[in-house]
């Protein structure tokens, strides 16, 4: 997809100060620091989306010191419209910058028709990636990653792909992501093995959505391992947006898959109960909600999306207050349990 509004094709000059500002994190015992707040490029940067605004967003998010930028080979729509349209917007501002980033894509969910468009085998992982690849214009990834664990393919047989992707040169490490304890303790265990760096499970996490408490933070931190979060504002319930109603244009009222009017209500009054903590801290709800992850010491970061640069900058201040009182956190545990 090209970029053809004259007004937006102007040579990019990323800000001086881009490392000011940003706190980056370790990702478990690895050499990797990551932005404490990071990229995902899963919504508004498909055809369906505008370009332009994509990258005006990935341009802000660099400029503010996001040097990590999260896609997936099925991201759109269509699949494969993110990282093509990301490849497109990267030869126009990015290549004099490709060794200050950090990027990731994932092959583990419905790709192509057939047996070899899914889940996780050897086929499928080299395959997709040599497709992301070249709709990405890249040579290799900084990290890629098996997106959901395959209840059939021996995970041998995956991870050995893994580690072969990386001694071909197309990834510099590997990740996972969905994969609970005990899959993520044998995975570990597998690449360890074969001496392949392992350095991120992408979890999603959020305070109505606690699963990683139970086990996975424990199991990353006993293998050196760092997870990066995604979902952190519960697909917008954990904003300003629906403390005075539904409004008709939002996800919610959509019913869509992943959030509908009943979860919403459901939850308003927990809503308003920790919006109303955010506002004694001087936060938006969704600020805290940021913050409050990163209080986990093995969360190296924060994968937000973004409709917009000032959605994005509105997040990135989260970064300004990180501290919680211990009758904070009581609070909140008190209100979401």
């Amino acid at each position: 997809m090209q970029i053809n509004d004259k007004s937006q094709i102007t040579e990019y000059k990323a800000a001086e100060n881009r490392y000011h500002t940003m706190t980056y994190n370790r990702s478990g015992k690895s050499g990797v620091l990551l932005p404490a707040i990071s990229l995902g490029l899963w919504h508004n940067f498909g055809f369906v989306d505008s370009i332009q605004n994509a990258r005006a967003i990935l341009r802000c998010a660099f400029d503010l010191g996001i040097t990590h930028f999260d896609l997936a080979n099925n991201y759109g729509p269509p699949y494969g419209s993110a990282e093509e349209n990301f490849g497109t917007i990267f030869n126009k501002d990015f290549k004099n910058y490709r060794d200050e980033l950090f990027i990731a894509t994932k092959a583990g969910y419905d790709m192509w028709p057939g047996p070899y468009g899914n889940l996780g085998s050897r086929k499928y992982l080299i395959s997709s990636l040599d497709q992301s690849l070249k709709r990405m214009n890249l040579d290799y990834v900084d990290v890629f990653y098996h997106h959901r664990p395959d209840p059939d393919t021996p995970m041998e047989e995956t991870m050995g792909a893994l580690t072969d992707i990386v001694r071909q040169g197309k990834a510099l490490y590997v990740a996972i992501s969905n994969y609970n304890p005990a899959e993520t303790q044998k995975a570990a265990a597998l690449l360890k093995a074969s001496n392949t760096p392992f350095i991120l499970h992408q979890a999603r996490y959020s305070m109505f959505d606690r699963w990683v408490e139970d086990g996975l933070l424990d199991t990353l931190e006993k293998n050196g391992v760092g997870c990066i979060t995604f979902s952190p504002l519960a697909q917008g319930m954990l904003t300003d947006k629906y403390l005075n109603g539904i409004p008709k244009d939002s996800r919610a009222a959509k019913d869509l898959t992943y959030l509908n009017t009943e979860t919403v209500n459901n939850n308003i009054d927990k809503i308003h109960q920790l919006a109303e903590i955010a506002n004694n801290r001087g936060q938006k709800l969704s600020q805290m909600a940021i913050a409050w992850i990163l209080r986990q010491p093995q969360v190296a970061s924060v994968l937000i999306g973004a409709s917009s640069t000032n959605q994005l900058k509105e997040n990135v201040k989260a970064l300004d207050n990180l501290e919680f009182t211990s009758e904070e956190l009581q609070l909140i545990d008190k209100i979401v349990s």
